[in-house]
Order: structure tokens, then sequence, then C-alpha cells
């Protein structure tokens, strides 16, 4: 049957109703689309879109200091010590250059490869964008042995370009204030700052950045001429090598450079970081094909060369070959094309064979250079090879079992019975105790419970093989439902929400921090995905008469003590979760509508690897190190 069409309607649709944005309104109408969210996500991309402007200009050769202030009011001020904007009038705009680029989106010397033979941020758009997201912003120009200064207000010119003395530098600072009516706060974070200004040193050696926070009185400074080498032996500082030396090349073809560092370590972890123009492609790409494929070729070419593999054995998988491994691979291309508005992936085609051949060809010069070390890594690939073939066998009998026993899923689980993600969640509890009185106090329709008995093996430590034989993470495993490693499925994932629900002593926050390295280093993406929480257990019951109050901190119990009065009251300090009966469990810790949960994320993957690795690794005095500089900020330590 047709559809019936309300020819009346359609008077209602004309042309009027057809909303055209011009200028810069677009962006403030839909910040998301430009900048990804307006979160603190959102409001730390402001600043690397300014400060992306000054590192093209650093790899044009003209640049080779940045300083970013972070001011009293949270505003940002960026000072480059580049070219300066033109100040000239724009012969298609009619104004002035710089008030053309903080403007008119898509206007920038990037689009013009004679400009900036490579470039990283928005292409053009970044700068106007910020202009946009700003309640204020000032440029200030050096150039032709002038200052020149312009105002502007949420996108909008304020004061027209002028000379404000003379100079006989040349450079850019930019200036500008987060627009509160966008942003859902508009305080930086210096350690967000900090991590991402240290990788862009690291990227472009020679280039000297400065981080000054006038709100904490801190200023420092990085710069590494060593670039992406410093930059490995910085990630491994932790770790044991099992090399001397960083392995390090740079080469150019086709316009297009490739720069390798890498390093094995004594880990069982990868840990692969790929750039494409100074944007971190944590999907990784082209040029990441083209290194695992060159990496997986030498290794099985040199081994059969010099019957390091055997002729009977079979060839080592890229998984073999990439135990341990710590690399940063950073290509710089004239046209790069991303995949997604997050550009997290690159697509460039070409690429993967330029990465491709390079890799190959340096690393089988350095490993007929360097036998020792090659038969170093190659033992260590073989032995990944071994390990892997175990885990494979444990694999095929956990599920040989679980058909001949018709029982897929572990008997500990108390299951939900909704399979919506969009509400389920499994709580992985500390103890049988504490599994008992969630088990008795969820709500059974979107809430899974899975008792873990004592401490779950160090994966830090472990190779696949061995993990796969600990009866807690095989459980996980299963109860989860998406595999692990390489096999790893999120698409059969059977919670939206994994909470960790422990203790809140010592011994609950080394069960937490066990857990986080498991998914970490092998469900990565329940950490992306945001899947990962952890629940937060109320430390005191405070009862005064009749009333019964949950805190959930000292400094909570201080101000409650002071509300009510300090008579005639008394606190149950709790210690375990065990010493909770159901109700008061779901109360505090379990009840949606009351609970408290910290949701987990992995927004810095270097931050992140340092943390497991010095926490859960072999070296003391790391540990030690950490421990020390951090305890201040340590809360709710039962000792």
């Amino acid at each position: 049957m047709a559809n019936e069409v309300n020819n009346n309607d359609s008077r209602h649709y004309t042309a009027s109703e057809i909303q055209v944005l011009t200028g810069l309104e677009p962006v403030r109408k839909r910040p998301g689309m430009y900048i990804g969210s307006t979160g603190p996500k959102g409001l730390h991309h402001l600043v690397y879109e300014v400060v992306d402007n000054s590192i093209d200009e650093a790899l044009a050769g003209i640049c080779d200091t940045i300083k970013v202030t972070i001011f009293e009011d949270n505003s940002v001020s960026v000072e480059d010590n580049g070219s300066g904007i033109p100040v000239e009038t724009h012969p298609q705009t009619g104004k002035s250059t710089v008030e053309t680029v903080l403007t008119i989106l898509h206007a920038g010397g990037k689009f013009n490869n004679s400009a900036y033979k490579v470039s990283g941020g928005l292409h053009g758009v970044g700068i106007s964008v910020v202009n946009a997201l700003s309640e204020w912003l000032t440029v200030k120009v050096r150039r032709n042995n002038n200052e020149y200064m312009q105002k502007f207000e949420r996108g909008e010119t304020k004061s027209s370009l002028e000379i404000i003395g003379k100079s006989n530098t040349t450079g850019t600072t930019i200036h500008f204030k987060p627009d509160a009516e966008i942003f859902e706060t508009i305080i930086f974070n210096l350690e967000t700052l900090e991590y991402r200004f240290r990788e862009m040193a690291f990227l472009n050696k020679g280039v000297k950045i400065i981080l000054q926070d006038k709100r904490v009185d801190k200023s420092e400074e990085f710069h590494y001429e060593g670039g992406i080498k410093s930059f490995v032996e910085y990630i491994n500082r932790n770790k044991t090598s099992i090399q001397k030396e960083v392995i390090y090349f740079e080469s150019e073809k086709d316009d297009t450079t490739v720069e390798l560092a890498m390093q094995y370590t004594d880990g069982y972890s990868e840990n692969v970081l790929t750039f494409a123009n100074n944007i971190n492609t944590t999907e990784g790409g082209t040029h990441l094909s083209g290194l695992r494929t060159a990496l997986t070729r030498v290794m099985n070419d040199y081994g059969r060369k010099y019957n390091i593999i055997k002729e009977k054995d079979e060839n080592l998988s890229g998984e073999d070959v990439r135990e341990g491994l710590t690399a940063v691979l950073s290509v710089k291309l004239p046209e790069p094309q991303f995949e997604g508005q997050t550009k997290s992936k690159l697509g460039n085609s070409e690429t993967r064979g330029i990465v491709e051949s390079q890799a190959y060809e340096f690393l089988n010069i350095f490993l007929e250079e360097n036998p020792k070390e090659a038969k170093i890594i190659l033992g260590k690939a073989i032995s990944s090879q071994r390990a892997r073939h175990a885990a494979r066998k444990a694999r095929e009998l956990t599920r040989k079992r679980s058909i001949f026993d018709n029982t897929p899923l572990p008997g500990k689980l108390a299951d939900c019975q909704s399979n919506n993600l969009d509400i389920t969640e499994i709580y992985l509890v500390e103890g049988d105790s504490a599994g008992g009185s969630a088990k008795q106090g969820r709500a059974r329709e979107f809430q899974a419970i899975l008792p873990l008995r004592g401490k779950i093996l160090n994966v830090e430590k472990a190779r696949l093989d061995r993990i796969l034989s600990s009866d807690e993470i095989k459980t996980m495993i299963t109860a989860f439902g998406t595999g692990i490693g390489n096999e790893f499925d999120i698409e059969k994932l059977r919670y939206g929400k994994i909470i960790i629900m422990t203790d809140a002593d010592v011994d609950g926050a080394h069960i937490r921090t066990l857990l986080l390295t498991f998914f970490y280093r092998y469900m990565r993406p329940l950490l992306d995905n945001g899947h990962i929480y952890i629940a937060q257990p109320p430390l005191y019951k405070v009862s005064k008469g009749r009333a019964e109050h949950y805190v959930y901190s000292d400094e909570e119990l201080e101000d409650l003590l002071n509300e009510i009065g300090r008579s005639n009251y008394g606190i149950q300090r709790y210690k375990g979760l065990g010493e909770m009966n159901p109700e008061q469990l779901w109360d505090t810790t379990m009840d949606p509508d009351s609970r408290i949960l910290l949701r987990v994320s992995t927004e810095d993957a270097i931050a992140a690897d340092e943390i497991f690795t010095t926490l859960m690794g072999d070296k003391v005095e790391p540990r030690r190190k950490f421990i020390q500089e951090n305890s201040k900020f340590v809360k709710n330590l039962d000792i």
C-alpha cells in the first residue's frame, strides 16, 4: 500500500527553513565534528592544534622553540620563534592573512606543498576552530621588524590588525581562553599536556618545547636530540633490554620519510607506537602493516639462511617476532590520508610498500652486521613460538572440555538474565564471602557475579601459555566470551560493564592492579572502549540515632561529623566487602542509582605502559621510586 502524502504539510517546509551557517558558525554549532568532543579530550585538543602549527614551522626548518603557558584563569598561550603568520592583505578575502587564517575554515599554508612539505593538525582547519571555540583569542605576530596584534571573541573579529611595537625577532603568539559555554570543563590537566609535548619533542628531534603552568608555578622543558631513539630509551628505561643499543634508521623515498627505532626487552608484551606527520595513529594503518611484514620476513629469511630455524620447523609468526619489542615508527608524507574523523589510522596504500622495503633492507643489514644480537633476538622469537604452540594446545583442550562437559560458562559464575549489552554488567569480586553477599544482593536481571579466589597471576612476568594455565584467568575469559590476545573479539563480549569490586585495603589495590594489567596487556579493547570500571565501596558507616550514613573517604567523614555533631555517634570501618550484608552491599556499591563507579581509560598508552611495567615488572628500584613519589596521593590506605 502506497504511503499517503499530506500536501498541506509541504507548505510549511520552505527555503526559509534551511539554515545556512556562515563563517565559524558551523564549528560552534557542532564542535564535536571538529575536535571530537566537548569534554576534557576536546579541550586539550585546542592546545594541540595551535602547537601543531608551530611544529609545522619546525618541520619546515623555520622554528626550533615553542613555549606553552597555562595561566591562572585557564587561558593558554603558545609562542614560537617561527616566521610569523603573514600580515599582508590576502588576495582572495581582502582581509589580512592573519585574520583570514583565524576566521575562515580551510584557510592555511598547508594546502600549498611549496609552503609546508608535510604538516599535522587539522590541515588548515585547526587555528580557526580554536578561535571559534574560545571566549577570546589574541594573536601577536613578530614579522617585518614589527609586532602586530589582533583580538577576537568567539570567532568574531573585535579589532583590526595593528602594529603595537618594534621587534627584531620573528614568530607567532596565540593566547586564548576556551569558551565555558562550549566545554564541559575549561580546566587544563598539566599531566595530559606533559605527555603530549614530551611525545612531540621525541618525534621532532632538536625542537624545544617549554611548558609552564602558572597555576602551580611549575615549568618543564622537553628537548631530545636523539628523537625517536631517545623515545624508545625512555619507554624502556624501567625494562630490561636484551640489546645494547636501540636499532635506528631514517630514510627517504618518494617524498616520504621513514624513521624507525626499536629495541627488544626480556618481557612478553609488544609495544609498537606509530605516527604519521606527528599524529599518533593508535589504530595503526598501512605504515604499521609494512613494518610488521618486513620484520616477520627478515627474521625468517635470516633464521633460514643461518639454520637458526631448522628446515623441518615452521616459520615464525608476526606474534613471535614482536614479543618483547618496543618500537616507534614515524612517517612523514606530503598527502596523508587518514581513516575516520579521529585520524587514528593511516590509509595511504603506497606507504605500506615504502615502509616495508626500507625497513627490510635496513634490518637485513643490521642482522648481518650484528650476528650476536641477531642470535639473541631470534632465540627469543623461537622461544615465543614454542610457548604459542603450548598456549594453542591449552586453548584446544579447554574447548574440548567445554564441549564434552556441556558447561560453557564457569560454575562459580552467577550469570544475569539479560543479554542486552546496554544494561548488563559483571562484578569481579574478591573472595567467596563478598561474592556470596554480592550474589544475594544483586539485581539478577542485569548483574552477574564472578568471585575470584585470591590474587590472579601477574601477567607482566608470564607468557601466554602460562597465563592460560591459570584457573582464575581461564574463568574470566570464558565468562566474558571475547577470547584473548590475537583471538580477542569484542563483538562476542557478554557484558557492557566489567566492574572490579575489591576491598579498600592494600590487598584489594594489588588485585585491582593485577586485573588491570591483564586487561591492558591481553584485552586492551575493553579499556579502549570504556568497558572496565572500578567499584567504590564505602569506607565507613556512621550511625547517629536511627540515621545511618555511608561515607567513601576520610575527607567525607570529617565533613559529615562536622555536620551531624561530634557526640553520640558510632563509626564502623569496613575493612572488607565481606563485612557487609547483601542489602548494605546493594545500597552502597551495586545500586545504579546510588553507587559510585570509576571508568578506567587509557588515553595515554605510553603512560599506561610505563605504570604497569613499573608496578608489575622485575625491577625493584623504579617501583620504589614510583611509590615514594606518589604516596602523597594515596587515599584510604589500610595498614
